[in-house]
């Protein structure tokens, strides 16, 4: 499969967030601020990348060993050192962002994507670099979406909007027109 395709593939048309609707809580939890998604979108990016080359590799070591079953558990203890490790890097480097993560910061750990990446680059049979090419435009895919309704709820702060779609309810509704907008690309590949 060309790399190209995959990577555009990975990142707009089978978008983990808006058409595979994984990772949906750091998305609507930590979208209410440019500058905590372009963060948030970094670190899933080096996580989900990261952790599909390492999974992979682990991946091709259960199977030599007989150990599939084996596959979450492990998949999930190496998400959460790769989290921990982005954790640390964080508070060290830049306390403030590291504060406006807050708890979305450790539940990476738990997000769905990032396993689900791991995973369905196993389901698919690819090879290592196709492995990688997928985690690393699933990342990019989840960033970019993440960025674009980061911005998208900063200005709609600035508008009147009626009581009943104040919050939460107004968010859903412009993910799914975001979501709509994205499976324009379904026509690329």
């Amino acid at each position: 499969m060309n790399l190209v395709l995959l990577f555009i593939s990975a990142a707009l048309i089978n978008n983990v967030l808006l058409s595979r609707f994984l990772g949906e809580c750091p998305f609507l939890g930590i979208s209410k601020s440019k500058d905590s998604a372009i963060g948030m979108g970094l670190a899933v990016i080096f996580v989900i990348t990261l952790s599909g080359a390492i999974t992979w590799f682990l991946n091709e070591l259960l199977v030599f060993l007989g150990l599939e079953y084996l596959q979450t558990i492990v998949f999930i203890l190496i998400i959460a050192v790769l989290v921990q490790f982005v954790e640390l890097f964080l508070k060290k480097t830049s306390p403030s962002l590291y504060e406006a993560l807050g708890i979305y910061l450790p539940l990476i750990t738990t997000n769905c994507a990032i396993l689900g990446m791991s995973l369905l680059n196993i389901r698919e049979n690819y090879n290592f670099i196709e492995a990688l090419i997928n985690s690393f435009g699933s990342g990019c895919g989840f960033a970019l979406a993440l960025i674009i309704f980061s911005a998208i709820r900063e200005k709609m702060q600035l508008n009147d909007v009626p009581k009943a779609f104040e919050g939460t309810a107004l968010a859903l509704v412009t993910v799914g027109l975001l979501s709509l907008a994205f499976m324009g690309f379904s026509g690329l590949v």
